[in-house]
């Protein structure tokens, strides 16, 4: 018997192979094989505007203008936000910025200072 993955989700140890992916039949959680692999050396990347690499604790520049949902503050080009922190989700910077507070920013709209 082969010595298949746990399923990452709900850890369950009935796992099967479909194709390309790991199935768990507990939760229905499906993950490609490739990935199962890699997870324990893979890093997640994120890259600035101009495709330099970020990590925590970089400073960078805002390269537009960015709205404030909720409020009528606006985050202006050239605001340089120190100490970032990168989280997983769609905005993947996680920083405060003088004058507004605690906010997320999208890496593409942000280059390394």
């Amino acid at each position: 018997m082969s010595a298949l993955p746990h399923c990452p989700k709900c850890n369950s140890t009935f796992t099967y192979e479909d194709g390309t992916l790991y199935v768990c039949p507990e939760c229905a959680h499906e993950w490609p094989q490739v990935a199962a692999a890699d997870s324990s050396s893979e890093e997640r990347i994120i890259k600035d505007a101009n495709g330099n690499l970020l990590a925590d604790g970089d400073s960078v520049t805002v390269i537009k203008d960015l709205k404030v949902k909720g409020s009528s503050l606006v985050v202006k080009v050239g605001t340089k936000v120190k100490n970032i922190r990168l989280v997983d989700g769609d905005h993947d910077i996680d920083c405060k910025i003088d004058g507004i507070g605690a906010m997320k920013l999208k890496s593409e709209f942000v280059r390394k200072a």
